[in-house]
C-alpha cells in the first residue's frame, strides 16, 4: 500500500508542478499604478529577439562588454536596439546612447523603441534607480512616449532628481489625457514638487 501511495503522491506533485509551469508562462497582464494593464515581461522578436533572449543574463555592469564582443547582435536597426537594451539594462547608458547614435535619425527612434520595450518591465517592477536613466535614454528619440515620459519623471521623483521629474512629468500631462491612476499619479507627483 505505501508503494500506491508513494506512486500517487509523485503523480500529485508532477501535476502541482506541470500547473505551475503553464502559470508561468501564461501570467496575466498586471494593473500597477493605474488602469492601464501592462506585461510582465517584454516581448523579443526575430533573430536579433533571439540574440538577446539568449544575451539577457549577461546583460549585467561585468559581462555585457565581454558579451556583445564575443557574440555581437545581428545587424540592423532591431540588432542596435537589442543591444541597446542590453547595455542599458547593465546601466551602461552611455554604451547604449553610442550604438542608437550609430543609426539614421529615422532608425534611432525604433532602436529607442525596442529599449523601451525591454526597459518598460524594470520602470513597472519600481527599480527606480534602474529605470530613470533607461527611460530619459527613450525620451531623447522618442519626445512623445508618453509612458517614457512618465516612468522617466517617476524614477526621478523618488530619486530627488526634482528639475527632471518636473519637466517628464508636465510633458507626460500634456500627451496623456485619460483621468486614471497615472495621472492621478502625476499630478500627485508635480504638487510635491512645488
Amino acid at each position: 500500500m505505501s508503494r500506491a501511495l508513494y506512486l500517487a503522491g509523485l503523480g500529485y506533485v508532477a501535476i502541482c508542478g506541470i500547473v505551475l509551469l503553464n502559470r508561468r508562462q501564461t501570467a496575466p497582464a498586471v494593473a500597477r499604478g493605474g488602469d492601464e494593464p501592462v506585461t510582465p515581461a517584454a516581448p523579443v522578436y526575430g533573430a536579433a529577439g533571439q540574440w538577446f533572449a539568449e544575451t539577457k543574463p549577461f546583460c549585467n555592469a561585468l559581462e555585457v562588454d565581454v558579451r556583445q564582443q564575443q557574440v555581437p547582435p545581428p545587424s540592423g536597426v532591431e540588432g542596435a536596439g537589442y543591444s541597446a537594451a542590453c547595455y542599458a539594462l547593465a546601466g551602461k547608458i552611455d554604451l547604449a546612447r553610442q550604438t542608437i547614435e550609430r543609426l539614421s535619425d529615422r532608425e534611432r527612434s525604433v532602436a529607442a523603441g525596442i529599449v523601451f520595450e525591454i526597459g518598460h518591465p524594470v520602470a513597472d517592477a519600481g527599480d527606480d534607480r534602474s529605470a530613470g536613466p533607461i527611460m530619459r535614454l527613450v525620451v531623447e528619440y522618442q519626445l512623445d512616449n508618453y509612458m517614457a515620459l512618465y516612468h522617466a519623471g517617476a524614477s526621478e521623483y523618488m530619486l530627488g532628481e526634482s528639475d527632471y521629474a518636473r519637466t517628464h512629468l508636465q510633458r507626460f500631462l500634456e500627451l496623456y489625457q485619460p483621468d486614471d491612476g497615472w495621472r492621478r499619479n502625476a499630478l500627485n507627483m508635480l504638487e510635491h514638487l512645488q
